[in-house]
């Protein structure tokens, strides 16, 4: 799964004055003082004696001192971003001297965000920032975009779990995502951060090592492929030759008893359902069991890179391909959704799909079963760019996975991941896909499941129409499954 990184412009006053006066200097620092410093040393050699030495070597510091001092202005005014991800915010060059010389911050140190207001200026605020080691950082609101504000203070809240926040602060980030629909309406992303702030919790939860055994000495752990929340993914030797997928899960011992219970049945069920499942674009599920209160699947190994792994590499796709591994995940939603009753996947992402050597696509991870482990230890079953605002709300429905699928295929196009609860649009970045595809795009990733297209299968003819229209594009062939 990628990380979330996001940049900030801050573009205050003082930074502004000294990047124009930099240009402005431009020419004397970056041509006349190189000029005269060359001709310095040059007559200096050529004639010795012919200036002071004195006057050569003041003449010399004094013209070096400018020059390294105007591109070390140059280069602080000109680098005014913020960058926020999960491991932290890294501020511009010009805040080093109010942080210590460290501009690269983890969220653990940031101990406190406060707002402040100019007593004479009521609308002119300022961030406070606090940090474990003593620094403090001041950053006036008027300088950042709203929008960039908004995404600054979610980071903080969503990151800075040792972070204290003001009630003033709170208070102003809930009218700025307010003020994003309309008085009184709740904002797109102040539902996400509400669903966020209720659902992720730190945990004690610690992944197996590798080398550890299970089932006494049956199933080895080689190497951890992902973790997060109460799961683990892992690579592990049955009998100590075949590969496997390792899907561990496990039901919080907090959890209220009763939801635990249920939790731990309906995993149970749907391991059994999920190991029935036969399907040319799907691992199969070839094991369930328990042990030391951990749940684990046993998954087909598929060799071959995710999309995720792959878009990484090579960059966004071109259209006829994005059409066909599309349709070849469309086809594993209609057959999923198929059964009676439906399986409704929940995490349908570039992570847990892989890409075969025969350039085919097999879906190796199932979010059907956590769906009950998330409501008993408080994750979310999804990667957030990819989860539909009802899956959000607790009505997963098989809508869900489309939107999913319309945020995959957004990806493949575009090679970045797409706006969360909104409506995705590649052809913005993308000149080369197609009115009609885009159009899906935008449809599969609509607000309200009643408003996108009606099942996988639609999303299989339409696909196909879209490749027939592309030039000198096979028709995508859709494989069939068995159903359960």
């Amino acid at each position: 799964m990628a990380d979330l990184n996001v940049v900030i412009p801050y573009k205050s006053k003082p930074l502004k004055v000294l990047f124009t006066t930099t240009c402005v200097l431009f020419p004397f620092w970056a041509i006349i003082a190189p000029a005269i410093l060359g001709f310095l040393i040059g007559r200096a050699i050529a004639f010795p004696g012919s200036i002071p030495t004195h006057l050569v070597i003041g003449g010399c510091v004094t013209l070096v001192s400018s020059i390294l001092s105007c591109i070390a202005l140059s280069a602080v005014s000109e680098d005014n971003r913020i960058h926020i991800s999960k491991d932290g915010i890294s501020f511009p060059p010009a805040f080093m001297p109010k942080l210590n010389f460290r501009r690269n911050r983890s969220w653990t140190e940031l101990q406190s965000a406060n707002l402040t207001e100019d007593g004479d200026k009521k609308d002119k605020k300022t961030l406070l920032l606090s940090f474990d080691s003593g620094e403090h950082l001041n950053l006036g609101m008027s300088n950042i975009k709203s929008a960039d504000v908004e995404q600054l203070l979610l980071g903080v809240e969503l990151w800075g779990g040792n972070c204290s926040r003001s009630t003033e602060l709170i208070e102003y980030q809930r009218s700025m995502q307010n003020e994003t629909r309309g008085v009184g309406e709740k904002s797109y992303t102040q539902m996400w951060e509400d669903e966020l702030s209720r659902r992720f919790a730190p945990t004690t939860f610690v992944p197996l090592e590798p080398g550890h055994s299970l089932q006494k000495g049956r199933v080895e752990v080689v190497r951890q492929l992902a973790f997060g929340g109460l799961s683990a993914i892992y690579l592990a030797h049955i009998q100590k030759t075949d590969l496997v997928v390792l899907k561990e899960a496990v039901v919080h011992a907090k959890a209220d008893p009763d939801v635990k219970r249920q939790a731990e049945q309906h995993l149970e069920r749907e391991a059994k359902i999920l190991s029935g499942l036969r399907h040319p674009h799907i691992a199969q599920v070839l094991d369930h069991f328990v042990e030391e209160d951990r749940h684990y699947l046993v998954l087909e190994y598929v060799s071959g890179q995710d999309l995720r792994q792959y878009v990484k590499q090579n960059g966004a796709q071109d259209v006829a391909k994005v059409v066909q591994w599309a349709s070849e995940a469309a086809s594993i939603l209609a057959f999923l959704h198929g059964n009676s009753p439906p399986i409704i996947h929940r995490d349908l992402t570039p992570d847990n799909l892989v890409v075969r050597n025969d350039g085919s696509l097999v879906l190796i991870d199932f979010g059907a079963a956590n769906q009950f482990v998330g409501s008993a230890t408080g994750t979310v079953v999804g990667k957030q760019a990819y989860i539909s605002p009802e899956q959000l709300r607790g009505k997963t429905v098989p809508e869900s996975d489309l939107y999913s699928l319309g945020g995959t295929i957004y990806f493949l196009l575009t090679g970045r991941d797409p706006m969360p609860l909104s409506v995705s649009r590649p052809a913005t970045l993308n000149p080369a896909v197609t009115t009609r595809l885009d159009n899906l795009v935008a449809n599969l990733s609509a607000f309200e499941p009643e408003d996108r297209i009606k099942s996988a299968v639609e999303v299989l003819k339409e696909l196909e129409e879209i490749s027939r229209a592309l030039p000198e594009a096979p028709a995508p062939t859709v494989a069939s499954g068995e159903t359960v």
